[in-house]
């Protein structure tokens, strides 16, 4: 077997090769790329005899996609994306001083994977279909992510200078996101041109911007707010800031429509996927919120070898800290992100849409946990529910996805 460490930067690799006693074969920096690969693939090549499966040839990389991670397992190599908090804390059994070079963390995932793999798990083969869906439900949450950004700078801004827009879409369900502040800031950016404003243009602006209800009542409350006394900015500074609330009223309304396409998109791609019908069925999942799931589980059927190591990819099963006579249960912290607030917004939703989700939460609830120990509770418990859907192919089933939790139920109860 070979064993290769391979440390990657935006444009190079450096590569460890290592054989099964442990001697370095060879160590080269590949430049990122075809070049590249078809250089590792003929050093490979080199160090392999003629009868020898590539599956031998075990790769360590601190990643788990793009183009060369692709190419590695098309070749046929084992490739373990190893986490890069493990491999700094591996890096340290090989010295202590502190020293850090890009060839010795080639070295240090070389002898990783070679000494210590059946602690990690190869990259799993998830199809084509989920990569995709993968690829399009992140950069959808990351657009959104980038539009709350811009809110909240927007309403930095306006607190500044501008206090009645704030005060006029305080009670508005989205907020600075609705249409209707959209629509008003993008005319009257300024509080000048706030008060110059009727009821009649805003009711004129709020019917253009699709409010199709109350929209005089709507309007006189906003001609209020925006007539009311404020405090103002330094004299000659209302056109900068109004400059500035222009530009991120029209980044935001940008963000919001690719939002929405690239929200077509997600539910066009998981729609197609086998299991969609299954992870729909779920209890507090939609179209979105399934494609997110879906995405960051994978479908890979061999990736999680039972119930309790997709929860703890999840993140959703505690974790222990015990030292002599001290315990403590604690939330995991070190989880993906994106998965984590994916499965809390389900169980959230879930209070509402399933009896069995709401009795568990409030039996957490009436036993002294806080309102987010038991939504966390509730969301390792859904992570089982459809990790045993998805070993079965079933859809939910309320009466049997809470049959077993009712007897621990009415002992926590009793």
């Amino acid at each position: 077997m070979l064993f290769i460490g391979d440390d990657w930067a935006e444009d190079h690799h450096d590569i460890e090769i290592v054989a099964q006693d442990g001697r370095r074969l060879a160590r080269r920096r590949l430049h990122e790329g075809i070049a590249g690969v078809e250089a590792l693939h003929a050093l490979i090549a080199d160090h392999l005899e003629d009868n020898d499966e590539l599956s031998g040839v075990v790769v360590g990389i601190e990643t788990d996609r793009g183009p060369w991670v692709q190419a590695l397992l098309a070749a046929g190599y084992q490739v373990y994306a190893i986490n890069p908090l493990q491999a700094a804390r591996y890096r340290q059994r090989h010295g202590t001083s502190g020293a850090k070079s890009d060839a010795g963390d080639a070295h240090a995932l070389a002898e990783l994977v070679r000494l210590d793999r059946a602690h990690h798990r190869p990259i799993a083969g998830d199809s084509v279909l989920a990569e995709a869906v993968k690829v399009l439900a992140r950069s959808h949450q990351s657009l959104i992510w980038s539009r709350r950004r811009q809110i909240n700078m927007l309403r930095s801004t306006l607190r500044e200078f501008y206090p009645a827009a704030l005060q006029a879409f305080a009670d508005e369900e989205d907020g600075l996101l609705s249409p209707a502040a959209a629509a008003v800031l993008a005319i009257a950016p300024t509080p000048a041109q706030g008060r110059r404003l009727s009821v009649a243009r805003l009711e004129k602006v709020l019917r253009a911007a699709g409010r199709q209800r109350s929209v005089t009542v709507m309007a006189q409350r906003l001609h209020a707010a925006l007539q009311s006394p404020q405090l103002s900015a330094r004299e000659g500074m209302d056109a900068a800031y109004g400059a500035s609330v222009s530009a991120l009223v029209a980044v935001i309304a940008e963000l919001s429509r690719q939002v929405d396409a690239l929200a077509e998109q997600v539910s066009a791609h998981f729609g197609r996927h086998p299991d969609a019908e299954v992870y729909l069925s779920q209890p507090g999942l939609g179209q979105v919120l399934a494609a997110r799931v879906l995405a960051e589980f994978g479908d890979d059927s061999a990736r999680y070898a039972d119930v309790k190591s997709r929860r703890n990819y999840a993140g959703t099963s505690p974790i222990t800290r015990a030292s002599g006579k001290s315990r403590a249960v604690l939330a995991r912290h070190v989880r993906n992100r994106r998965l984590a607030d994916a499965l809390y917004a389900q169980a959230l939703s879930a209070l509402t849409t399933s009896p069995g989700a709401r009795a568990y939460y409030d039996t957490h609830r009436a036993s002294g946990a806080t309102h987010h120990q038991a939504l966390r509770a509730l969301g390792n418990r859904l992570v089982g529910i459809l990790h045993g859907c998805l070993r079965h192919h079933l859809t939910y089933d309320e009466s049997i996805a809470w049959s077993s939790a009712r007897p621990a139920l009415a002992v926590v109860a009793a």
